[in-house]
């Protein structure tokens, strides 16, 4: 301490920052030390130690120089809300990054299993995974993900089987024109009640994601998965669910 100040070497040590450091933001207008000696050499007062440390804290945090600037600057300025912020977007990366994780799992399992993949196959993958992720929320996700490994890809092999001989039954009675309270077309609904709570877990918010995904997006989504698509087949399944007995 001297004359009531730190000198540059000295902050710049306590800062565990460099004396060049200093310099440029001093340099810049964002840490101009408010002190000086006799001889003229500079001196940081406590309010500019302070606001070095904050300085320090911000650009630790990701924020640049013009953005830390902004920052100290506006009225109202709140450290905790510049973390809370901060925090706010690294999880939204951190989010990205498990779901591009994912994504890249899945195509190396297909390149795995299959040795070679064309690259219409691998338009298809990526088409439909971003189709399938803009429907749900990334908790939706998650949640999607632990339930597909708990009941495991055998399961789900044959569930993907199994919808194209469901729908084409359900498609058949329809077509005969069967009453959906008939015994034939209830079991029918029922089964396929039981495959969509398997793929959802029985949660409402991701049934309704499902069913919005259908709604949107039916026809290109039955294309990818090479099965057919009748809007009026879909209002045919719920009048079968709406007459089952309680």
């Amino acid at each position: 301490m001297a004359d009531g100040g730190l000198k540059v070497g000295e902050v710049a040590r306590r800062a565990g920052v460099t004396v060049r450091a200093l310099h440029h933001y001093e340099r810049v207008g964002l840490l101009v030390p408010s002190m000086r000696t006799g001889s003229g050499h500079r001196l940081y007062a406590p309010r500019d130690v302070d606001r070095l440390l904050r300085i320090v804290l911000l650009k630790g945090l990701g924020l640049s120089l013009p953005q830390i600037r902004d920052c100290l600057a506006r009225r109202g300025y709140s450290l905790m809300h510049v973390i809370e912020k901060q925090l706010a977007g690294l999880r939204r990366r951190i989010a990205a990054e498990v779901e591009l994780t994912r994504r890249l799992e899945g195509i190396l399992k297909r390149l795995t299993a299959a040795e070679t993949i064309s690259a219409d196959d691998l338009f298809q993958v990526l088409e439909m995974t971003h189709m399938v992720e803009s429907y749900y929320t990334p908790e939706q996700l998650e949640t999607l993900r632990k339930r597909r490994e708990s009941i495991g890809e055998e399961t789900i092999k044959e569930a993907e089987r199994e919808w194209p001989v469901l729908m084409r039954n359900m498609t058949a009675e329809m077509n005969a024109g069967t009453d959906p309270a008939d015994p034939k077309v209830q079991a029918l609904a029922k089964r396929w009640k039981e495959l969509v709570e398997s793929f959802t877990g029985g949660d409402p918010g991701i049934a309704a994601s499902l069913g919005k995904m259908w709604k949107e997006r039916g026809p290109e989504l039955a294309g990818k998965m090479n099965m057919g698509f009748d809007p009026n087949l879909f209002a045919y399944v719920q009048k079968a669910w709406a007459a089952a007995k309680p």
